[in-house]
């Protein structure tokens, strides 16, 4: 079974806001104990955040659903309830959300790069805070708001400062395995590398670079042949390009042809990816009988010949393009654009309030209480909902939802 993941769904749900409390004081000896019931606590956010110590997305294959706490509910004397507990959802670097319309809403690039998934429910206020010169003795409070959930996307693109391209069965394999810990299983067949291995190289003045394995691309690769958008994407983000050129005799093209194709490969689903730092190597030269002409530097992860050469120039070209960067300063946090109020025409001809603030003016525990009806109409009135259904061609006696609250439309935009 595969151990590398790079793309999967999850589905994230922020937790709940709590209920407000509707109390009144009760003691001895004080008749009008006035309003006293808590607010409620806020529902926990879900936010992903990358994680370097993270390689694949094989957390969410199986497991793809992800709970934040909801708060707790108001109580009397003005007890608070506790708010929920924020998730963190770790990701690897590289990792791309995208939304159920397939649109990029977040790139978490480098450790510690964060994004809100889900919003967490604002807890309701219980009937002390409804308190006022016109309301002495509220006995209404509000509900508490639904967290967020929804579906996303996740698409990881290897964070490596090196890529190694080049046809299947070119000997990357043996070669990342010779000059770095990874040890990627390898068989003599074209494929072989169905995932992406990654390694971690040293040389001998102790500059470090990661190398990352990507599976063999073959002509065609930049219009899907092969899963050659799967594999492509991963050298997206790659500083350098170790470009592999098969020398057996046995190989399909020559090493000229091979660059050809590559170069062309990478241009059409890129085409900055031909701007990269790049290294041609020819690989497996313990199998070179000499009839195909190459000038480059030649190497064998068999025979472990121009290993310590390829790797002193992969250094090179690494530090030049680091040096090249600019250098992020802290970590990102992506937050989503707060929504508005806007209103829908639903199939049986009945017209729905989408937003999150209209619909947390109607989310009182009591509508049938006048006060909290007359509370609904200010709040309402102050969004500037009645002037946005008529702007949506509402007419007097068309039915309106907001949240779970539904009225018929009058003139004068009360809800009834």
């Amino acid at each position: 079974m595969s151990s590398f993941v790079d793309e999967c769904g999850l589905n994230v749900r922020a937790g709940d806001g709590g209920a407000g409390a509707v109390s009144f004081r009760r003691e001895a000896h004080v008749p009008k104990g006035g309003p006293d019931g808590g607010d409620g606590g806020r529902g926990g956010d879900v936010w992903l955040v990358a994680n370097r110590n993270m390689a694949s997305l094989l957390a969410f294959r199986d497991h793809p659903h992800r709970r934040a706490t909801s708060g707790g509910h108001g109580q009397g004397k003005k007890k608070h309830g506790r708010a929920g507990v924020d998730l963190i959802v770790p990701v690897p670097e590289g990792t791309m959300v995208l939304d159920q319309e397939g649109t990029v809403v977040a790139d978490l690039v480098h450790e510690g790069d964060r994004w809100l998934a889900a919003k967490g429910g604002q807890g309701g206020r219980g009937n002390a805070s409804f308190l006022s010169n016109r309301r002495r003795a509220p006995s209404f409070a509000e509900q508490g708001e639904a967290g967020e959930e929804r579906w996303l996307r996740l698409e990881l693109k290897l964070m490596a400062d090196v890529a190694l391209v080049g046809f299947p069965n070119v000997g990357k394999s043996t070669l990342i395995s010779r000059v770095s810990a990874a040890k990627p299983k390898i068989a003599d067949y074209p494929f072989t590398t169905l995932e992406p291995n990654l390694g971690v190289v040293r040389t001998d003045d102790g500059f470090e670079f990661v190398m990352a394995d990507i599976p063999g691309l073959i002509e065609g690769a930049s219009d899907g042949r092969g899963l050659g958008h799967q594999f492509l994407r991963h050298v997206e983000r790659a500083r350098v390009l170790a470009i592999l050129l098969d020398l057996a005799p046995s190989a399909e093209h020559s090493p000229a042809e091979q660059e050809r194709i590559l170069s062309h490969e990478l241009g059409a689903y890129q085409p900055d990816l031909l701007e990269r730092e790049q290294l041609i190597v020819g690989s497996r030269a313990d199998l070179d009988d000499g009839s195909q002409p190459f000038d480059g530097l030649r190497v064998s992860g068999v025979v472990g010949e121009g290993l310590s050469e390829m790797v002193g120039r992969l250094a090179e070209r690494v530090r030049r393009a680091r040096d090249a960067e600019e250098r992020p300063e802290g970590f990102v946090i992506h937050r989503p654009v707060a929504e508005g109020i806007r209103v829908e025409r639903q199939d049986d001809g009945s017209y729905r309030v989408v937003g999150r603030q209209a619909e947390r003016a109607v989310a009182l525990s009591d509508l049938t209480n006048i006060e909290a009806m007359a509370y609904v109409r200010h709040r309402l009135d102050r969004l500037g909902v009645p002037k946005e259904l008529e702007k949506a061609g509402v007419k007097p006696g068309d039915v309106v939802h907001i949240g779970t609250f539904s009225f018929d439309f009058e003139a004068d935009d009360a809800p009834t």
